[in-house]
Parts: structure tokens; C-alpha cells; sequence
């Protein structure tokens, strides 16, 4: 029995996120049904996050145990021969039987992508936020800088999470402008519920005149939802980047 590291990427627009769901289209469920015509059993799979409807993902991580003989180098064809259009292996390797692809992260980089136009794009509806209004890019930074750091974000976190431990650490931030599109990055040791779209509507919300690129600290410290931004739309965030510790990380082929 080896336990088998996939790296997946996947267009959300189509999905009710990535948690198998009664009566929704989910990754999870695509990616078992997948696995199971390839390997010929439905094996539980286990994720690195929770997306929610509408997220996408470059980077998203899951595991399976199977004691089938297939080498790994050719599971990534294989599934994908199976997979539809809107999601993609990109990698399969072995990791030790007691890695857990969710509680050993080190490190999540969500990315949100705002189209900065005065006209919608109407093709990237689906994969960036239009935000009309021109953005600063130097002020969005100063005030995302406020969130780096080890900080009670409860402010940050939608309702209907049921999460005790609503400490994190964020480790860096930036924000990028290349042409017409504005790009948030925020890596940190874990995120709450709808964190990052909260993160970026409060940003905008700056943008806007609404707060002041200095009053994030204060909006951390109230530990109150009512005094952050509005939660951006999902179709702009990306799951980025997901790294391991290195002893948890190692991986080798089949």
C-alpha cells in the first residue's frame, strides 16, 4: 500500500468547490471518479483545502492510498485521459504513509486577480474580479503590508465557520500591476473561512476612501466581521502555491 501525492490544477467556475457535495458538481468527487475508472476502486481522497464555489486553483495538492501497481509517472496521462476539461494532474509522486497533504502545510499562497478597467472583459468573467475604479497599487501594498505577522484574524472570518483557533500567521504579501491587471498575493500558515476575499475587499475598500491604508491594524485588533470590507467575489482568487516542510515534503517515484 503507498500513499500517491497528486498536483491538480482546475477552473472552479463550474464547481460547488472542492468537497464532495449531495447533488453538486465538486472536485473531490470528479477527481474519485476519475481515479476510480483508472485504479477500479472508488479510494477516499483527502485534500490540502477547501475551496468554495467558484475558486480556482494552479497548485491544489491531494492524496489516495492504493495498492495498485501503476508507476507514477504514468498516473498523471492516465487520470487525465478521464478528467474533463476544467481540471488537470500535473504531478503524482509517493509520500510516506504518515504525510497528511492537509495538516503538514507549511505554507498556502492564495492569489486574487482584479481586471482594472473602466469595461468589463467579458473574457475573463469568469476568472478575475472587474473593479472599475483605478487602483493604486503602492497604497493596496502599504496596506496589506498591516496584515504580515502573527494575528487573531477573526475579523476576517465569515459566518457559519465553526473553527475555535482563529490565529494565523501571514508571511508575506504583495501586490503587482501588470498593465491592466492587479495582482494580490497573501501566503501564510493557514487561512479561515472566505479570509483572502476578505483580506481583498477590505483592500478595495481603501482603494475606495473607505479606511485608510493605516487602519488595518485597528481592524485586526476590534476582532469584529462588521469592521472589515466586503468579501470579494471568488471568481478572482487562485490557490497558488502550497508548500511542505522538507522532511514531509520528500517525495520519490513508483
Amino acid at each position: 500500500m503507498a500513499q500517491i501525492l497528486l498536483t491538480l490544477s482546475y477552473d472552479g467556475t463550474q464547481f460547488a468547490g472542492f468537497q464532495v457535495q449531495k447533488n453538486a458538481r465538486t472536485v473531490q468527487a470528479t477527481v474519485q471518479d476519475a481515479i476510480e475508472q483508472i485504479f477500479g476502486e472508488r479510494y477516499p481522497v483527502v485534500g490540502c483545502s477547501r475551496t468554495d464555489a467558484g475558486v480556482h486553483a494552479r497548485d491544489y495538492k491531494l492524496t489516495f492510498f492504493t495498492d495498485s501497481g501503476i508507476l507514477c509517472d504514468r498516473i498523471p496521462a492516465a487520470l487525465n485521459a478521464k478528467l474533463p476539461y476544467d481540471v488537470s494532474v500535473l504531478g503524482a509522486s509517493v509520500v510516506p504513509d504518515d504525510f497528511h497533504v492537509r495538516h503538514d502545510v507549511y505554507e498556502k499562497e492564495y492569489e486574487y486577480a482584479i481586471c482594472n478597467t473602466p469595461y468589463r472583459d467579458p473574457f475573463s468573467r469568469h476568472t478575475a474580479y472587474h473593479f472599475r475604479q483605478s487602483l493604486d497599487e503602492q497604497l493596496l501594498a502599504r496596506a496589506a503590508a498591516h496584515f504580515v505577522g502573527k494575528h487573531d484574524f477573526r475579523a476576517f472570518m465569515a459566518s457559519g465557520s465553526d473553527v475555535a483557533d482563529t490565529v494565523r500567521t501571514v508571511r508575506s504579501t504583495s501586490v503587482e500591476r501588470r498593465g491592466d491587471w492587479v495582482y494580490i498575493r497573501i501566503a501564510a500558515d493557514g487561512f479561515l473561512y472566505n479570509m483572502v476575499r476578505i483580506f481583498v475587499g477590505t483592500l478595495l475598500s481603501c482603494a475606495q476612501g473607505k479606511y485608510s491604508a493605516d487602519s488595518i491594524p485597528a481592524i485586526i485588533s476590534s476582532l469584529d466581521r462588521k469592521n472589515a470590507g466586503a468579501t470579494a467575489p471568488a471568481c478572482g482568487l487562485y490557490l497558488n502555491r502550497v508548500t511542505y516542510l522538507p522532511q514531509k515534503g520528500d517525495t520519490h517515484d513508483r
